[in-house]
């Protein structure tokens, strides 16, 4: 199963399909292959108590090819065409678009899309699902305005699990490739106390085979960023987010940081969703699996758990924004 939520039939008030696109066709569009190689989160130094309750030991994948060359073309035109929605991102990226899905079907049927989840599932060794909250499907980065700005400063993901896929071939520009730092978080976060940035012997960029190739990333926990470009020029870069469908785990989805970025008309029905979706299937869980002869703490504690992500949504809403986390100042 690829799917955890369907898409909203309703669109939020003020987004409107294109009205001339193609049809996404996969057979057309997808030309998938396998990554070479997959670099696990040990391998950049976290412990197994970090790791565990995480979706996957995966951290990324090296590039593989997720578009043809005729999917390639029609993505770079859709993204050209939302780039008048563009606007800020909190402190970290000047121009991005966010619920690009409910105006474009060809982007929307992409992100959704079960022949690519089914890849990604292949990567992570785990089943995901294209994310419930459709904000993190397609998400679009373009070029900043100042030639020597960051595209993306260095961070990591309000999201746990997502591919990022450059829309212009990175061999056509001057700068502006995507890099991670073969590190943790809590070393970039020390780096950055000392007015530092990842050294260049610590980090990766890696090599796209053009437009509509990718990696797959463990988003909110592989440091990366969109470096800066050398020369101005259209540098677009797409992220697609998806969700282990074994909701066991934490939730790596740090929605709070969104609030000052995402429309509030979209994004709180969003979140509602998506902390009800994972109380479901653990209290689905719970009625499956739960024992007879249980102490009342017992109990207790298990039905805590099971509705721990709408506890802590609800926390979150009523408390309001919060700055996101990047190691760039």
């Amino acid at each position: 199963m690829t799917i955890a939520l369907d898409f909203p039939v309703a669109r939020p008030a003020g987004y409107e399909w294109f009205d001339d696109e193609p049809r996404f066709d996969p057979d057309r569009h997808l030309a998938l292959t396998e990554p070479d190689e997959v670099l696990l989160l040990s391998d950049l130094g976290y412990s197994a108590a970090e790791i565990d309750p995480t979706a996957t030991p995966v951290a990324l994948s090296s590039p593989f090819r997720v578009l043809s060359d005729e999917g390639a073309e029609i993505m770079l035109a859709v993204t050209r065409r939302l780039r008048e929605f563009a606007k800020p991102a909190s402190n970290r990226i000047e121009h991005v678009v966010r619920g690009g899905c409910y105006r474009s079907r060809w982007l929307r049927d992409l992100c959704v899309a079960p022949e690519v989840a089914e890849a990604l599932s292949a990567i992570y060794g785990v089943p995901v699902a294209p994310h419930t909250m459709p904000v993190h499907l397609g998400h679009l980065n373009y070029a900043p305005s100042a030639v020597g700005s960051p595209v993306d400063k260095w961070h990591h993901d309000t999201i746990a699990l997502d591919y990022v896929m450059p829309v212009v071939d990175p061999a056509t520009l001057s700068g502006g490739q995507f890099e991670y730092f073969l590190g943790t978080k809590a070393e970039a976060a020390e780096l950055a106390a000392r007015g530092e940035t990842p050294p260049a012997e610590r980090v990766v960029a890696p090599h796209f085979g053009g437009a509509g190739w990718a990696i797959a990333l463990h988003g909110n926990m592989v440091v990366h960023r969109g470096a800066p470009l050398h020369v101005a020029a259209e540098r677009t870069s797409m992220v697609n987010a998806y969700v282990a469908l074994d909701t066991s785990g934490d939730d790596q989805t740090r929605s709070r940081d969104l609030i000052a970025v995402d429309d509030p008309t979209v994004l709180y029905t969003e979140w509602a969703r998506h902390a009800a979706w994972r109380a479901r299937s653990r209290l689905d869980n719970l009625i499956e699996t739960i024992a007879f002869d249980q102490e009342p703490k017992a109990a207790a504690a298990l039905l805590d758990a099971a509705i721990v992500d709408v506890r802590q949504a609800i926390e979150d809403i009523t408390a309001g924004y919060k700055e996101a986390d990047h190691y760039e100042r």
